[in-house]
């Protein structure tokens, strides 16, 4: 194969995923986990002038939703070529391979939305090695993680790259297709989140949708869960909100779901002790914690992972402030020595639940101090969970802190 011909090659992958050279500049950067390809180097590999390196031929691979090892074959046929002869091909000789076959990679190209293309994906299929779908499945659970630093501005291109990326490889792959399932649906629950933080709520009831599709596909109830428990956030009343959980919980029963019980469980607290619900709260809450006793975040589903002992921590915050709870004082005190001088990316969710906890229950003088460490934490680290909690706290403060509250409302827009 000609450098020409590879470029050409290089071009359909791209075009049959529906992607343009940034987007796919970006899917790439995705997959390799660093920020190194440009829109610039795609042209100049499409156009032959380039060919890329065998690193980055396995990234453009998993990108596609193409065996590494099929996407080097060529890469190092064209190499070859260009050493024996500087003479350009003809584009037929791209057209002799059978890598791909005939037929298109991926129809889900014609959907115009993220969603629609999983959808479309979720229906077909052919081959892709493992360690490229451990790659993907891999990078869906970093992505929650990266609420914690990001803000959902900054994680929603990533998120929804990657998304595009699965379902490139989804449509490859039946071998594969549960743990892609899995890792698609995780994907996707996400954006839905984000779509609901960004005020996008038509496409955040898609998402989840697509990621309860998933669920069904996967046989995989711990995702379902997850999809409940991200729609939970933007349900219409408290009741709602409440019944989603409740549901969610049946999804996490049985051994190696202890992490996302916890995490469940914990909202499932959050949402009652909001309602007035004391008692039932109170026994969610237990619940959450004893699960998380038994919680080991790396050996369960990927997603889990963002629960901490930190987000624990805020999660009991929460409901125990929400309540003006005896214990918290206590649970503050412990969560502040927890979290210590060096403050994680969970650090700046766990101040917030803790200055919303410490205002709630009174000791507005503590709750004020902790308040100024938040904004101070949020602002160096901007992400969702922080600009959530920025524009609850603004309403708790007192008169006399308006310039704080004018802070935290800047902060939360």
């Amino acid at each position: 194969m000609s450098s020409n011909a590879f470029g050409q090659l290089l071009l359909r992958l791209r075009l049959e995923a529906g992607r343009t050279q940034e987007q796919q500049a970006e899917a790439i950067n995705t997959v390799s986990g660093r920020e190194t390809m440009t829109r610039r180097e795609i042209s100049r590999y499409e156009n032959g002038e380039n060919i890329p390196t065998s690193h980055t031929v396995a990234h453009i691979a998993v990108a596609c939703g193409l065996s590494p090892d099929q996407l080097k074959r060529e890469a190092a046929s064209a190499r070859a070529q260009r050493r024996k002869s500087p003479v350009k091909q003809e584009l037929d000789d791209m057209k002799r391979r059978t890598m791909l076959g005939a037929g298109p990679l991926i129809g889900a190209a014609l959907a115009s939305e993220p969603w629609g293309r999983l959808t479309h994906a979720l229906n077909r299929g052919s081959q892709l090695d493992s360690r490229s779908a451990e790659t993907l499945a891999e990078r869906a659970g970093a992505l929650h993680i990266s609420e914690n630093h990001l803000t959902a501005q900054q994680l929603q291109r990533n998120v929804v790259v990657h998304l595009d990326a699965i379902t490139t490889a989804l449509a490859q792959s039946r071998a594969h297709e549960k743990e892609l399932s899995i890792a698609a649906g995780e994907t996707a629950a996400l954006a839905g989140w984000l779509a609901w933080d960004l005020g996008d709520q038509p496409s955040a009831r898609c998402y989840y949708q697509v990621a309860a599709d998933c669920a069904r596909v996967a046989g995989h109830p711990p995702l379902r869960a997850l999809t409940l428990a991200y729609a939970s956030y933007g349900a219409s009343t408290p009741a709602r909100r409440i019944e989603l959980l409740a549901d969610a919980a049946k999804h996490v029963r049985g051994p190696g779901n202890a992490t996302a019980a916890a995490w469940v469980h914990g909202r499932h607290a959050e949402e009652l002790a909001a309602a007035g619900e004391t008692t039932p709260a109170l026994r969610a809450l237990d619940r959450a914690r004893t699960a998380y006793d038994y919680a080991d975040p790396t050996a369960e589903q990927t997603w889990v992972r963002f629960m901490s002992p930190a987000r624990m921590d805020s999660l009991a915050l929460s409901v125990l402030g929400e309540l003006a709870h005896p214990e918290l004082n206590e649970a503050a005190t412990a969560a502040t020595q927890r979290l210590g001088s060096d403050l994680p990316d969970a650090g700046v969710v766990i101040l917030g639940d803790l200055a919303a906890a410490l205002l709630k229950g009174s000791d507005t003088e503590h709750g004020v101090h902790v308040v100024r460490k938040f904004v101070a934490a949020a602002t160096a680290r901007p992400n969702t969970m922080g600009r959530a909690r920025a524009l609850a706290i603004a309403g708790q403060l007192p008169d006399r802190e308006r310039d704080l509250a004018a802070q935290l409302r800047v902060l939360a827009a």
